[in-house]
């Protein structure tokens, strides 16, 4: 048993993925898209957008998907355990851009290099490394 995370967009699930293989986290190895082929379509604006997509990094699986009925992503964060300082630094620096940082990187009082955001597309991240 292997426990991922799916993570659903209205419809900016590409420009998501785009910017998440842009900061190294990984690139996407698997997309179908919505009226593609024989791929279902129900919605005309959904054309295009992504139906499914698999990404994958060193350490890091999810999957995701434009959703025009999508809730917001809430109650629920991807936890980065990193074991280099200043890799930690600068991905948080990356995934920070157009982000809101709840929890600044800073060795915290139970012994960890830790912070928190809010990525520019809903996402919550936390990052947690050895001090």
């Amino acid at each position: 048993m292997q426990l991922s995370n799916y993570l659903f967009f209205t419809t900016a699930c590409e420009q998501a993925l785009d910017f998440y293989t842009r900061c190294g986290l990984g690139k996407v190895v698997e997309v179908l898209r919505y009226g593609a082929g024989d791929m279902p379509l129900t919605n005309e604006s959904m054309r295009g957008k992504i139906m499914h997509a698999r990404f994958e990094g060193p350490g890091v699986l999810f999957y995701a998907s434009d959703n025009d009925d999508a809730e917001l992503m809430r109650g629920s964060a991807h936890i980065l355990m990193m074991d280099n300082r200043d890799q930690t630094t600068q991905l948080f620096e990356r995934l920070g851009e157009g982000a809101n940082v709840t929890t600044p990187l800073a060795v915290l009082p139970w012994g960890t290099y830790f912070g928190k955001l809010t990525d520019r597309f809903g996402v919550q991240w936390m990052f947690s490394c050895p001090a």
